[in-house]
């Protein structure tokens, strides 16, 4: 919040040696009469953070991207040990381009690379399975009786014979549509991932094993094989790739807004200076994440920019009081310590406003969002410093051009004059919304564009609203990888686990099994299922097959002996070792919004009539029970979230101005802006997520600095007695220009991340963008609409 006067309030004073060093608060006097000291501990401290940022590494962690909290997330946990594999797991599909897998040279190449792979550090080597693994096995019935045994038999040997032998165990195994493509073209090499790296206890580097991943792909790969591999590490490392172009982009943002900057002030050093502290800004935060043990993930990396965009915008004003100051003839250090009077406390209220956006996010029970949130409060921490102390210090030594000086006085002369008669044409078109007709026009579009903003917002989904990873660019290679998965599986990438819990060694009982069957058959009638697995349909196939394939015995034997010859046979994946954990497989056609909740609801329902307390269906394990409990943490999380940040603003708008008229005034523009960015993700098919959960609150916590900088001028006017047309026209012409100037910077800045190959990163840009650009004509059209039904001179001096 910058406040700019008509006229200096202290004296201009040329001789430094007219200025009582003594003056001021003791703040000012212990930064300003130490300078050098300062100056010095800034260049030390950016050296020794400059080096530690080299430390920093960007990664992310599986568990920090999900609500360790929810309930369903409790029972994955508490039961994490005996699902493994079904929460961190890559699927790498090993495609034919000409035949059919049944070729010894396809054979050969998967047996390979699962050997490869098996050797990877972080692989849960014992749940892994592909074609060649043990584990992986027929069952059928011959002359003999029940027989079963590996799907690669032990004397395979690549000639025909062993090749037909190998097409009549995939057809006996069950494996068709999971780790078998229908068309017989392609196998999966599933791969289980463990939490931590068991030889060492280091969290898995994604970026290394996405790497290592791509050298497989490489070494394997020819015109006759073609090789699809999706996952939560795969996407991770991929985003990873895409933001290491992050640089690309800062860089931009730098040029842009020292082009910004350099245009409004036509002073190279004073430009310069304010980029230097934002980007010092930007390094102190680098270097401080690692010293705090902390990374960059693929969310917070966007961070830095907003600090670098703020810091910028902050500067400017900064750097503006002191370019007044000097044109009317004040000593540079006279200048800077006038313009740290003016200007510390409100800046310091703009940031605590900034910070608000930022520190809301902790309510959120996903740790990813939570470590943003502590590394944008950082960066404000460091803002204060580096833009409200640092930068007036070092200005106090450069000063500013005397040419850009003498221009921006004359410009501020000739403006002040407009005032009493001519008016500048844009500030006049902007006045003419504290008149009643204009302003009730304003006030009537804000309103209409705000009803039918909510009413689009209704429509907002919570969770993805593609398929694949929605981070990522729809024809990225994962995408298309995983677009493969899903037209040629039906275990598709997307599974949904449901958790049944019965006492010791009652897993396997027929009450049991009838219970977990009709889970199955209401999950398959759902549009978004493709298939179900669990033991329930083991035992009904095995019971076909041991009465000579008769579908008449497809149903789950009554007989406790045939039910437990069944289980001993069973894949060791439907059940644990105590036979008091059975798992119910469903795999979807995708991970979009609807889907996850129309399966949680069948569950959900199912759970309430079936479950007993010795039988207890439990949600939910696999990648998409842990999508749809992050679905349902953030929809809450989103109300709260707004809620929390819209009564922070209110509380500090309200200290800024006491006056309740003066907040109305500056929050309502801020909640219409929010209620059109929601409609605006409606129409850009963007859902609330992990991703884009931050967007809002970052835009009112930034946004509302605008009203800020617009009414506090104005209500000063006010309070000596002005009309709202002459205390709006004098804020306009003395922090109009700079809330312009924020808000093109800001929304410039942010806009070429549109241009990122990471979706994620892109939508973000585009909302953000918006949000500042609408916030800032909100505070320059609508509060003066606003003000002339609830502000007055009278008011005003009663505020």
């Amino acid at each position: 919040m910058a406040v700019a006067h008509s006229l200096p309030a202290e004296a201009v004073i040329v001789d430094l040696a007219d200025f009582d060093t003594r003056s001021g608060s003791f703040a000012e006097r212990a930064l300003f009469n130490n300078r050098l000291v300062i100056v010095t501990l800034c260049f030390l401290a950016t050296l020794v953070l400059g080096y530690q940022a080299f430390g920093l590494k960007l990664n992310a962690a599986f568990d920090k991207m999900i609500p360790t909290s929810h309930p369903y997330i409790v029972n994955f946990l508490d039961n994490r040990s005996q699902l493994a594999g079904m929460g961190n797991s890559l699927r790498i599909a090993v495609a034919a381009t000409e035949g059919d897998i049944f070729d010894a040279e396809y054979l050969d190449t998967v047996r390979k690379m699962s050997d490869e792979l098996f050797l990877m550090p972080s692989v849960d080597r014992p749940y892994m399975k592909s074609l060649w693994a043990p584990a992986v096995r027929w069952t059928g019935v011959t002359e003999e009786g029940l027989d079963g045994g590996p799907v690669i038999p032990d004397d395979y040997d690549g000639s025909p014979e062993s090749i037909e032998q190998v097409r009549v165990n995939v057809e006996r195994s069950g494996e068709i549509g999971q780790l078998v493509a229908a068309n017989y073209q392609s196998s999966i090499i599933f791969v289980p991932l463990q939490d931590k790296i068991a030889e060492t206890g280091e969290r898995i580097d994604y970026h290394a094993l996405s790497k290592r991943i791509e050298v497989l792909r490489a070494k394997y790969e020819s015109e006759k094989i073609r090789i699809h591999v999706t996952g939560f590490a795969k996407v991770v490392g991929d985003l990873i790739d895409g933001l290491q172009q992050v640089i690309m982009f800062f860089a931009g943002a730098i040029v842009i807004c020292t082009a910004v900057l350099y245009w409004y002030t036509r002073c190279l050093r004073s430009t310069l200076l304010v980029v230097a502290c934002s980007v010092v800004a930007v390094v102190w935060l680098l270097g401080l994440l690692p010293t705090l043990g902390y990374e960059l993930d693929p969310y917070s990396v966007l961070v830095p920019f907003l600090v670098f965009a703020i810091g910028m915008s902050h500067g400017a004003q900064k750097m503006n009081g002191i370019m007044q100051d000097i044109g009317r003839g004040t000593h540079s250090l006279v200048a800077a310590r006038y313009t740290f009077r003016r200007l510390f406390l409100a800046g310091m209220t703009a940031l605590l406003a900034d910070a608000v956006g930022f520190a809301v996010l902790m309510v959120i029970d996903i740790q990813v969002i939570q470590d943003l949130a502590i590394t944008a409060s950082i960066g404000v921490a460091v803002l204060i410093f580096t833009n409200l102390v640092l930068l007036p210090i070092l200005l106090s030594y450069t000063g500013v051009s005397p040419v850009a000086a003498q221009r921006s006085l004359r410009a501020e002369l000739r403006d002040a004059q407009d005032a009493g008669h001519g008016k500048h044409p844009f500030w006049a078109f902007l006045d003419l919304f504290t008149q009643r007709k204009w302003a009730s026009i304003a006030v009537l579009t804000g309103l209409a564009m705000g009803a039918v903003g909510l009413a689009v917002s209704f429509q907002l989904k919570i969770g993805d609203t593609d398929p694949g990873a929605p981070e990522l660019r729809p024809d990225s290679r994962y995408n298309r990888d995983n677009a493969f998965m899903t037209a040629n599986y039906a275990a598709s990438s997307d599974v949904y686990i449901v958790m049944v819990r019965t006492p010791q060694y009652a897993c396997g009982q027929y009450d049991t099994l009838m219970a977990v069957d009709a889970l199955e058959r209401e999950l398959q009638q759902l549009p978004g299922v493709e298939a179900t697995s669990s033991l329930a349909g083991l035992a009904k196939t095995s019971n076909a097959g041991m009465n000579e394939g008769s579908l008449k015995w497809f149903e789950i034997p009554r007989s406790q002996d045939m039910l437990n010859a069944i289980i001993t046979r069973a894949p060791r994946e439907m059940f644990n070792q105590n036979c008091d954990l059975l798992t119910v497989y469903a795999y979807l056609k995708d991970h979009k919004a609807d889907t996850l909740a129309s399966v949680v609801g069948v569950v959900e329902a199912f759970a309430a009539r079936h479950g007993t307390d010795e039988v207890r269906f439990l949600n939910a394990a696999g990648n998409a029970g842990i999508e749809a409990a992050t679905n349902i943490v953030v929809k809450k999380a989103n109300v709260q979230m707004l809620f929390l940040v819209y009564a922070a603003v209110i509380v500090l708008a309200f200290i800024a101005f006491r006056s309740w008229r003066a907040v109305v005034c500056a929050v309502v523009p801020l909640m219409i802006t929010s209620v059109l960015c929601e409609a605006l993700m409606v129409a850009l098919n963007i859902g609330v997520k992990v991703a884009t959960l931050p967007v809002i609150a970052l835009g009112v916590g930034i946004g509302v600095d605008y009203a800020l900088y617009v009414m506090t001028v104005t209500l000063a006017r006010l309070k000596d007695g002005m009309s709202l047309s002459e205390a709006y026209y004098r804020a306009l012409i003395f922090t109009g220009k700079v809330v312009v100037l924020t808000g093109i910077t800001l929304g410039i800045a942010v806009a070429t991340w549109a241009f990122s190959p990471i979706k994620f990163q892109a939508d973000m840009g585009i909302l953000l963008a918006f949000m500042f650009v609408w916030n800032m004509l909100g505070a320059l059209i609508l509060l003066p609409a606003l003000g002339h039904f609830l502000l007055s001179p009278k008011k005003a001096a009663l505020a």
